[in-house]
């Protein structure tokens, strides 16, 4: 089971973003790609910053009551970002998820840079298809 890595589930296109683009772009990109939150990167596609659905919540709601939004991702994003490798246990990412961490994580290469993304979804589906398999 040590055998399942993220590398075989993770999804290798996920949504990312900008941090000087607007909450408003984020929020589009969230909408076209159903993903509960994604990586911030920078030009040189390193991980920078989380950014999340329920951050973006709570911008556009604000900016219900005080009319247009100027709000950037690098304004609400998170910067202590935890990241997987490719060769990680499906397991100990699991393991991980269960203990009220992120729901999902940008799977990176040795320099931090973006190569995908792995999702409690994506960690069911992984274990289910072991279980189902065996």
């Amino acid at each position: 089971m040590k055998s399942l890595k993220v590398s075989s589930s993770m999804s290798h296109q996920p949504a990312t973003f900008l941090a000087n683009m607007t909450i408003e772009a984020a929020v589009e990109r969230f909408i076209e790609r159903p993903q509960i939150g994604g990586p911030v990167l920078d030009d040189d596609k390193h991980v920078i910053g989380f950014l999340s659905e329920q951050d973006c919540l709570s911008c556009m709601v604000e900016s219900t009551y005080l009319g247009e939004s100027h709000t950037v991702v690098a304004d609400k994003m998170r910067s202590d970002v935890l990241t997987v490798r490719p060769d990680d246990s499906i397991i100990d990412v699991a393991k991980t998820m269960t203990q009220n961490k992120p729901k999902v994580y940008p799977v990176v290469d040795e320099n931090n840079v973006l190569l995908g993304i792995i999702s409690r979804h994506d960690v069911l589906i992984a274990l289910d298809s072991y279980f189902t398999d065996n």
